[in-house]
């Protein structure tokens, strides 16, 4: 059961920025089966769950063939739902959550962060990360940063934040946007969990730090959790605005 991985998708019907998004259709196919095929080309593919809020998703996920588990809507976060789904399922070991609006995800990044996990045995969880080279994208909340120390390529995670980290007294200089190893790194939200880890967070308050950058990782981090981050050459984009789901659209009128 240790190693035995499995590939969770939480979807939460509702959306403030974009209404029951999961569902709006691109291609003759929703974000959610989008996600899910995509999820499914990874090398853990033949495991994998939708933890849905709403009958709704189910729905359509037995429309697609996939499977799902009925989780509270009340979860207040990703990791809080896959905990849920842990209870259900105790014969896995580790647990990969896949954003569910996240239907670019690249197959060999899921496959990249649950091996991050399984190598390095005094982490609770693992996580992806890509250099920060652009100076907007840097002072961009939207883009979460991953304060990370970086010790024969290994990254742990010291802090995520909104914020632009660290800071440079100075100002930040092109040569601190090209450096190598990087100093800037842009969070992307894919994980993986060793069961332990999945029980211990969902009997936890959300601490300080989590409510404050409306971050959930902070949870971990305030608690002295080790979070170790692999390295993906770029992010992919996901759906959170009616824009987001356009430029995705038009991939399939091209």
């Amino acid at each position: 059961m240790q190693n035995r991985c499995q590939i969770v998708l939480p979807a939460r019907l509702a959306s403030s920025r974009l209404a029951e998004k999961l569902l709006r259709k691109a291609g003759g196919k929703t974000i959610l089966q989008h996600t899910y095929e995509a999820a499914s080309r990874s090398s853990f593919g033949a495991e994998i769950v939708v933890a849905v809020d709403h009958p709704k998703l189910a729905k359509e996920v037995d429309a697609f063939g996939g499977r799902w588990i009925m989780t509270s809507e009340n979860c207040a976060s990703g990791t809080d739902r896959l905990a849920e789904v842990a209870e259900a399922l105790p014969s896995a070991g580790v647990f990969i959550n896949v954003q569910a609006d996240e239907p670019e995800i690249n197959p060999a990044s899921i496959d990249l962060v649950a091996r991050t996990l399984l190598e390095h045995n005094g982490a609770d969880m693992a996580t992806v990360g890509t250099p920060i080279r652009d100076r907007q994208q840097l002072e961009d909340p939207a883009c979460v940063k991953i304060l990370m120390s970086v010790s024969e390529g290994q990254g742990r995670a010291v802090y995520f934040s909104r914020a632009a980290l660290p800071f440079v007294r100075e100002g930040v200089k092109e040569s601190h946007l090209i450096a190598e190893p990087p100093i800037f790194w842009h969070h992307i939200g894919l994980y993986a969990y060793r069961r332990e880890f999945l029980s211990w967070f969902a009997s936890q308050p959300p601490s300080q730090f989590e409510q404050l950058e409306k971050l959930e990782q902070l949870r971990a981090i305030e608690a002295g959790k080790r979070i170790v981050v692999a390295r993906v050459k770029s992010a992919t984009p996901g759906i959170d605005t009616l824009d987001d789901f356009q430029r995705f659209e038009r991939k399939f009128s091209d």
